[in-house]
């Protein structure tokens, strides 16, 4: 790579005011979202709050439902990724009926792994939610819509997305969801 190829760089090497500006606010972003990982139920309280102010702007507004039939949509397709297991069981079928947990002693314990775990379905969900909030200053993202439509459209999508998923997780044994860590006792 030759001098000033580099992104960031200025025409003689080195890096240009605006590209340490945002490599600056960039290493400023990733250390709060460092900081709030251990701080789940505050993380998500906030996209909560979040939410709530973005479906009242949109009611007080009375538009942009487009905009919140792709937020809606988007969320769904996250909330899946995040109830998915890592490594899809369905293709590692060998004839049998699926991956379970072990029912010997000596049979290998795989835990379940999420396709998308907590922190980035937040992070995901939470940047979508600013996005759509943007997208409601702009009056080119406000398309006419029969909103009920949009409405029954969503619901429909998700009871058959969900009833696929809920097939998935009955057919291959897998629960993506735990209640604290389980103990045994051994019986004597």
């Amino acid at each position: 790579m030759s001098e000033g190829d580099s992104v960031g760089d200025s025409i003689h090497g080195k890096p240009s005011t605006i590209g340490r500006f945002f490599t600056r606010l960039g290493q400023i972003y990733q250390s709060w979202l460092d900081k709030s990982t251990p701080f789940s139920i505050v993380r998500w309280g906030v996209t909560l709050l979040l939410t709530a102010i973005y479906m009242i702007r949109v009611y007080i507004l009375q538009g942009w439902y487009i905009v919140t039939y792709a937020l809606g949509i988007y969320h769904l397709n996250l909330f899946i990724a995040f109830l998915s297991p890592k490594v899809d069981p369905s293709l590692l079928d060998d004839g049998d009926e699926g991956p379970s947990l072990p029912t010997k002693q000596n049979e290998e314990f795989r835990p379940f792994i999420r396709r998308l775990p907590e922190f980035k379905f937040w992070h995901s969900a939470t940047k979508g939610i600013v996005i759509a909030m943007i997208c409601t200053f702009f009056e080119a993202f406000n398309v006419p819509v029969f909103w009920p439509i949009l409405v029954m459209y969503f619901i429909m999508l998700f009871c058959i997305t969900m009833k696929r998923q809920i097939k998935h997780m009955v057919k291959y044994r897998y629960l993506p969801f735990t209640h604290g860590k389980r103990t045994y006792r051994e019986d004597t």
